[in-house]
């Protein structure tokens, strides 16, 4: 009853995710569109960039305007309400009104492929847009609202409101003078007085949540990683998925080696002797004077593999000579289908004129 508790024990801890991510299923995450990012660095950047636009360009914009407003007066305001002129003054404020807008459009999109890029790089995936009925599951919608992640998103959404508003309360108390005197003043005093106020306004809430931005996005990639996480077994499962099965691998390695064994056992009738130990190693020659320049390690072997070449050998009439030094020395020095060192010439041409005048050749 211990050991099965042990075991138990132990298969909850591998099923664990408590390890990193391996970089594989990082960059399968990421091809699926999972990826670390805070949504209110796009929205902190705009707004940081529209106010921006509005401090260095405001006064162009609103000189735009004017004259928009006083040619819309002089032009049409006294016109005939026919097709023709409605058609042109539609036209004329279509026109007027991209010229002011198109900026802002303009630094929207270039902020918001900006604010993307700084967290994710560049990411082009299709993956999220895909339908998926799990998406339809009212069991994991719930989970989702009352989720530990909804509770934070809620928090995070109360304190920003009443960060934020503690900001403007204190611009707004800041320029308290210059609003209650706003009676006093002339139109474009109030003008210059409000724009003045809502510039400062907007920079220190842009400012502010830039702040707030960068600590959720700090918290977006802890839980994107936390999420991410793997159990030793996953792990496990993946160095298979990507090195093959151990077993399979041993396998087909095994296969690899009878091959080349078969292989090297239709050489041994090639040759002209075999050099034993006698019974450790065995090293098959074979020479060629018209076709070779040295005589060429054509099999060798240890052991059992020793005694199958001087069995193959000895059904082929193949002389075997036992000569220890020289078994060896082949065996460790020269590869099969190599030339023999110049070295070894000399020992080696001595085995081959004993064995060519056994055969009668000289």
């Amino acid at each position: 009853m211990y050991m099965l508790h042990v075991q138990m024990d132990l298969q909850s801890f591998a099923g664990e995710k408590t390890e990193k991510a391996t970089p594989k299923k990082k960059q399968k995450a990421r091809e699926e569109g999972q990826v670390a990012k805070s949504q209110d660095i796009s929205a902190a950047l705009l707004l940081l960039a529209i106010f921006l636009l509005l401090f260095f360009a405001g006064k162009s914009m609103g000189e735009q305007m004017k004259q928009f407003f006083l040619s819309f007066f002089n032009r049409y305001l006294l016109l005939e309400l026919t097709p023709e002129n409605i058609r042109n003054l539609m036209i004329e404020m279509c026109y007027q009104s991209f010229l002011i807008v198109w900026p802002f459009l303009l630094v929207a999109l270039v902020i918001s492929y900006f604010a993307n890029y700084i967290q994710v790089g560049m990411l082009f995936t299709t993956e999220p847009l895909k339908f998926k009925l799990s998406a339809l599951d009212p069991i994991k919608g719930a989970k989702k609202i009352f989720s530990m992640q909804a509770v934070v998103n809620l928090f995070k959404s109360v304190f920003k409101t009443v960060v934020v508003g503690l900001v403007a309360w204190l611009v707004l108390w800041n320029g308290k003078e210059d609003l209650l005197t706003l009676a006093t003043k002339t139109i474009g005093d109030m003008i210059t007085v409000i724009g003045k106020l809502i510039i400062q306004l907007g920079f220190a809430i842009a400012i502010l949540l830039i702040v707030l931005a960068v600590l959720d996005y700090v918290y977006q990639k802890f839980q994107h990683e936390k999420q991410l996480r793997m159990s030793k077994q996953d792990i496990k499962d993946e160095y298979k998925m990507m090195e093959g099965d151990p077993q399979i691998k041993g396998k087909i390695k095994q296969k690899q080696r009878e091959m080349a064994m078969r292989r090297m056992m239709q050489e041994v009738p090639n040759a002209d002797v075999v050099i034993t130990n006698p019974t450790h190693f065995a090293v098959a020659i074979k020479y060629d004077g018209e076709t070779m320049k040295a005589p060429v390690v054509i099999a060798k072997g240890q052991d059992f593999v020793a005694l199958k070449i001087r069995k193959v050998a000895e059904e082929n009439s193949i002389i075997t000579m036992e000569n220890k030094l020289l078994a060896r020395t082949l065996y460790a020095q020269v590869e099969i289908h190599q030339p023999i060192p110049e070295d070894l010439f000399q020992a080696v041409a001595e085995v081959l004129a004993y064995v060519y005048r056994l055969k009668g050749k000289i």
